[in-house]
């Protein structure tokens, strides 16, 4: 049994919004560059994981603290997840189409921390 919950209902939303988010990813990578097919799709699931960060995972906010630091959580993610990206497709080489779960491995710990903060004010 996990003794903080939170940890449970952020992967479970944040696979839901990652499936959402890399469909339209995948979608968008069709017609348009990679760089731009994911800052879209990465909007699409900041807005996701705002409304399911609040209401399911940690189901509290901090007011107005919580909607002026939260963008700065996905601002964050938004270039580290960015930044991977980029490498993964420009500098290895490697199918663009796999990016974004290579840098949804190495934000995700980034991102649960940073968001709890946010929304709880504490770690614990």
């Amino acid at each position: 049994m996990l003794k903080d919950r939170s940890i449970f209902r952020f992967l479970v939303s944040g696979g839901v919004s990652t499936a959402v988010t890399y469909l339209v990813y995948l979608a968008l990578l069709q017609m348009i560059s990679y760089q731009v097919a994911y800052a879209v799709a990465f909007l699409i699931g900041i807005s996701m994981n705002y409304l399911m960060g609040r209401l399911f995972v940690f189901k509290t906010h901090q007011g107005v603290r919580t909607a002026l630091m939260l963008p700065l959580v996905y601002f964050l993610q938004y270039c580290t997840s960015a930044s991977v990206v980029w490498i993964w497709a420009d500098i290895l080489r490697q199918n663009p189409a796999l990016a974004p779960a290579v840098a949804i491995v190495i934000t995700l710990p980034m991102t649960y921390l940073m968001s709890k903060i946010v929304f709880v004010g504490r770690l614990r």
